[in-house]
C-alpha cells in the first residue's frame, strides 16, 4: 500500500551546521551535544544549554534539558552552548 518511508531523513541545523537525522525520529539532549561537541563525553562536569526553534506542532520552540528529547522536523534549528560546570 505505498512506499515504505522508514529510510527518509530530515535536515536539522545545529549551531549553523546541517545534519541528517531520521525523519520520524527524536533527538536527545546527549545526541545534540555530541553533534556540536564531539569530545563532550570526556567532560562530564560540563553542562549545556539547548534551545530549539521551528519544531513540531504546538511547541515549535523551547529548551531541551539533560535527559530530554524532542521530535525532529525538517529545518529545525538547535542552539547548543556550554554553560560551564554544573
Amino acid at each position: 500500500m505505498g512506499i515504505m518511508k522508514d529510510n527518509k531523513t530530515v535536515t536539522i541545523v545545529v549551531e549553523g551546521t546541517p545534519h541528517e537525522w531520521p525523519k520520524n525520529g527524536e533527538i536527545t539532549y546527549t545526541q545534540l551535544v555530541a553533534l556540536e561537541f564531539p569530545d563532550f563525553e570526556q567532560h562530564p562536569e560540563t553542562t549545556y544549554s539547548i534551545k530549539y526553534t521551528k519544531g513540531q506542532g504546538n511547541k515549535p520552540e523551547g529548551v531541551l534539558v539533560a535527559g530530554g528529547s524532542v521530535k525532529v522536523k525538517e529545518g529545525m534549528i538547535f542552539n547548543v552552548s556550554s554553560t560551564g560546570q554544573s
